[in-house]
C-alpha cells in the first residue's frame, strides 16, 4: 500500500467515527431547539466529552487570577486580588521576555517553571529524583504521546512497529498510532474483574502479534478512560516486569492521576514504582509518562498544555526528541503557566489556600457523590451493569441489549451500542458515547458518559437515562 493510500485509507476511518454522527445530530438537534421546535426536553446535555466547565464546574479561583493578572498586569496595581496571586503572576511574568505573555518561549519550555515541575513531580513520588532535562511541555499529554509514538515507528523495517494497547482505550490515541503507520496489538482489559489489567492478556495479545508486525512499546490508561479502574501497585510491578522481560517502551497515560476516589484506591505512578523496584528495573526499563492540565480538579482543556517526562532514555534518543518538540512545538505561554500553577498549587498559610482547598475538596466530594448516584443508578436498571469506577473521569456501564434492537440497528446501518446513543440522544437529549468507540469485547456493548459535572447535571442525566431505558428494553423486548 502506497503512502497516500495509507492516507487516505486513515481519512475514510475518521469520517466513520461513531461520534462524529451523533454529534452532528447534536448540533443540528440545537439548532431546531433554538428555533422552536417542540421536543420532549427543552435542552440538550451533553456529557460525552470529559470537559468539566462546559458542565457547570466552577474554574479554580487562583488559577483564574493567576492568569487574569498575566494578561492584564495592571492588576496586580490592585488589593482586590490575594498576595501570593499578585506575586506569582509577577514571577510568572518575570519568566518572558519583555514580562509579557505574548512574547515567544523556548520550546521546551521556561526552564525556571521546568524545574519546579520536577521538584514537584519529585515530591509527588516520594523523594525519587526528577531530572528536569527529562521534561517537555507541550500543547496537551496526546500531543506529546503522538510524538513519542513517531519516535518509536520506524516505516522502513520489514514489518510494521506494533504498539500493545488497551481496549477499551480513547479512539485519539487509536487514531495517532494509525496515522503514525504503527500496528494497533489490542490487549482486553478484564471487566469482570473491575477492568483489570491482567499480564496474562499482555502475553496472549503478545503471541497474537507474532509475524504481523514487531511490538516495541507498552501504553497503559492509569487511572482508566473510559474504564475508570485504578491499577494497584502489585499490578503495575507485574506489568514493568512483563516490559522488562519482553522489551517494551512503556507509555504511561497518568493524566488522570489526582481524581482517584475509589476507597482502597490510590494512585501510585509508574516511575515511582520502577524506581523502588530497584535494579535492573529501574536502569532499564524505558517510560515515558504524559500529564494535562485538562484533566483533574483544574479541567481547563482549553488552554492546552501537558508534559512528558522520560526515564532512562539513551541521551542521544533524548537530544533527538528535544529537536522534535523544538520543531514543531506550540505550546501557548499561558499552558505553561497553567501548568505551573497545577503542580504548585497554594499551601497552608498562603492566602489563597483556604479558598483554593475548599473548591478542590468541593470538586472531589461532587464526583465521590456523582459515582456513587451514577453506579447505584444504572445498575438498577434492567439490562445495565456497571463495575466499579475508582478513578477518571467517566462511567462506562455495559448495556445488554435485547435481540430485536440489535437486528434494527442492523437495518439502519448503525452499530447497536450507536444505535441505543441515537434513540437516546433523539428521544430525552442526552448526547453519550457508544462503547465501539473505544474497543470492546465482541457481543458486547457499553456507552460512556462523563460525572465530572454539577450533580444537577448528573441527576438529570440519570433520570432521562432511566426513562428511556425502560421504554427502550419494552419496546424491544
Amino acid at each position: 500500500m502506497s503512502v497516500l493510500q495509507e492516507i487516505s485509507q486513515n481519512v475514510r476511518s475518521i469520517k466513520q467515527l461513531e461520534y462524529a454522527v451523533l454529534a452532528r445530530r447534536a448540533n443540528q438537534i440545537q439548532k431546531e431547539l433554538s428555533q422552536g421546535v417542540r421536543k420532549p426536553y427543552k435542552e440538550l446535555i451533553d456529557v460525552c466529552w470529559g470537559d468539566p466547565h462546559s458542565m457547570d464546574v466552577k474554574p479554580l479561583t487562583f488559577v483564574r487570577q493567576v492568569l487574569a493578572a498575566c494578561v492584564y498586569p495592571e492588576l496586580m496595581s490592585s488589593h482586590k486580588l490575594p498576595l501570593d496571586v499578585r506575586q506569582r503572576a509577577q514571577w510568572l511574568l518575570g519568566r518572558c521576555d519583555g514580562g509579557s505573555v505574548g512574547s515567544y518561549l523556548a520550546p521546551t519550555g521556561i526552564p525556571e517553571i521546568v524545574q519546579r515541575m520536577s521538584e514537584s513531580i519529585r515530591s509527588r513520588d516520594g523523594g525519587v529524583p526528577c531530572n528536569p532535562d527529562n521534561i517537555f511541555i507541550s500543547p496537551g499529554s496526546q500531543w506529546s504521546l503522538t510524538n513519542i509514538i513517531q519516535v518509536l515507528v520506524n516505516n522502513e523495517a520489514p514489518l510494521r512497529t506494533g504498539i500493545l494497547t488497551p481496549v477499551p482505550c480513547h479512539v485519539t490515541t487509536i487514531m495517532s498510532i494509525k496515522s503514525l503507520g504503527a500496528a494497533v496489538i489490542p490487549y482486553f482489559l478484564s471487566e469482570e474483574h473491575g477492568w483489570a489489567l491482567q499480564v496474562e492478556e499482555l502475553q496472549r495479545a503478545l503471541e497474537s502479534a507474532k509475524g504481523g508486525c514487531n511490538p516495541v512499546a507498552l501504553y497503559v490508561i492509569n487511572p482508566g478512560n473510559p474504564a475508570g479502574y485504578v491499577q494497584s501497585r502489585k499490578s503495575i510491578q507485574e506489568v514493568i516486569q512483563f516490559a522488562s522481560e519482553k522489551r517494551l517502551f512503556l507509555l504511561a497515560d497518568e493524566v488522570y492521576q489526582d481524581c482517584v476516589y475509589g476507597k482502597n484506591s490510590e494512585f501510585v505512578s509508574y516511575k515511582r514504582v520502577l524506581a523502588e523496584m530497584g535494579p535492573p528495573f529501574s536502569d532499564t526499563v524505558e517510560l515515558a509518562s504524559f500529564h494535562s492540565v485538562s484533566k483533574g480538579f483544574m479541567g481547563e482543556c482549553g488552554l492546552r498544555g501537558g508534559y512528558v517526562e522520560l526515564v532512562n532514555l539513551d541521551p542521544n534518543v533524548v537530544k533527538y526528541i528535544f529537536n522534535l518538540i523544538c520543531k514543531d512545538s506550540t505550546t501557548p505561554v499561558l499552558a505553561h503557566f497553567a501548568m505551573d500553577l497545577m503542580m504548585n498549587p497554594p499551601r497552608p498559610g498562603d492566602p489563597s489556600y483556604p479558598l483554593y482547598n475548599q473548591q478542590t475538596q468541593d470538586i472531589k466530594n461532587m464526583l465521590v457523590q456523582n459515582v456513587k448516584t451514577a453506579h447505584e443508578v444504572v445498575n438498577s436498571l434492567p439490562g445495565f451493569s456497571c463495575q466499579p469506577v475508582e478513578g477518571g473521569a467517566f462511567v462506562f456501564p455495559r448495556v445488554f441489549l435485547p435481540p430485536r434492537a440489535i437486528q434494527k440497528a442492523k437495518e439502519e446501518g448503525m452499530q447497536p451500542d450507536t444505535f441505543y446513543c441515537m434513540r437516546l440522544l433523539e428521544e430525552m437529549g442526552v448526547l453519550v458515547s457508544p462503547g465501539c468507540e473505544y474497543g470492546q469485547k465482541e457481543g458486547t456493548y457499553h456507552i460512556r458518559f462523563c460525572i465530572m459535572a454539577s450533580q444537577d447535571i448528573i441527576d438529570q442525566v440519570l433520570k432521562r437515562l432511566t426513562t428511556f431505558h425502560t421504554k427502550f428494553m419494552k419496546d424491544f423486548s
